[in-house]
């Protein structure tokens, strides 16, 4: 199986070590990643502010970068609900508007291969324990995007729990949002703040540590209330939690 990393804007630009986590729970799972230079956004930030034509040629470029790849992994349910959710919608756009199905027929190799990285963990590779070892207390907020586009369910959960010396306990509201969603934080600061303090409120409720989603662009919106409410919490993306091991713990 020939897979590629899709690190995505937010990652590249300020998480980088998630995409090497990502790569090193991965290769210890026996999967070979390669890490295609040419990506680029996949267009997200585009279609989502109105900007629908403009965000066609980044759909083009994701489907030419990764079009030969059986699978393709993004630590990002966002940037995975952009390519299986609203690919489409561009490529029945473009139709509509008597262009023809060029850009459909461009997108259709991606769109089926493009996996959040919990997806491809426990529906392709079929695993749940990855043997990860992390000794803290871990609350688990799951994101819009994930939660409610692609359906992620119970996976990370599942795979958080068989996270050794992981303590997980239950974040109430985790249903809500925690008020980033992309520009709407920018359109509405207010509303948005307002919303990622109940959910740092919520979160320090529990007593964890660690705040878990598998979402940088949640985190770091999180994690800024967090740093202003100086709760001493931690936001960790969760493949930063599956690469730990107790080896380089004890290091």
């Amino acid at each position: 199986m020939r897979v590629a990393l899709f690190l995505t804007c937010v990652n590249d630009t300020l998480y980088p070590d998630t995409g090497r986590s990502v790569v090193t729970l991965l290769t210890r799972l026996g999967v070979e990643v390669d890490f295609p230079m040419a990506q680029t956004c996949c267009g997200q930030a585009h279609y989502n502010t109105g900007y629908r034509h403009e965000a066609e040629p980044l759909a083009r470029q994701f489907s030419d970068v990764f079009r030969d790849y059986d699978a393709i992994v993004t630590p990002s349910g966002s940037c995975a609900s952009m390519v299986r959710e609203l690919y489409p919608r561009l490529g029945e756009r473009a139709r509509a508007e008597g262009r023809g199905d060029a850009l459909a027929t461009a997108l259709a190799p991606v769109i089926p291969r493009t996996y959040e990285l919990t997806e491809f963990l426990v529906d392709v590779l079929g695993v749940t324990d990855v043997g990860a070892y992390y000794p803290h207390t871990v609350t688990y907020h799951p994101t819009c995007h994930g939660l409610r586009a692609l359906g992620l369910g119970e996976r990370p959960r599942r795979l958080l729990e068989a996270v050794r010396g992981l303590r997980l306990v239950e974040l109430p509201g985790a249903d809500e949002c925690c008020g980033f969603g992309g520009t709407f934080a920018v359109k509405n600061p207010d509303v948005s703040a307002a919303m990622g303090a109940d959910k740092v409120r919520n979160a320090e409720s529990t007593g964890a540590e660690v705040l878990c989603a598998a979402d940088n662009s949640c985190l770091m919106h999180i994690g800024g209330t967090m740093a202003r409410l100086r709760t001493g919490m931690r936001p960790v993306h969760i493949a930063d939690i599956l690469a730990s091991t107790e080896e380089e713990t004890l290091s």
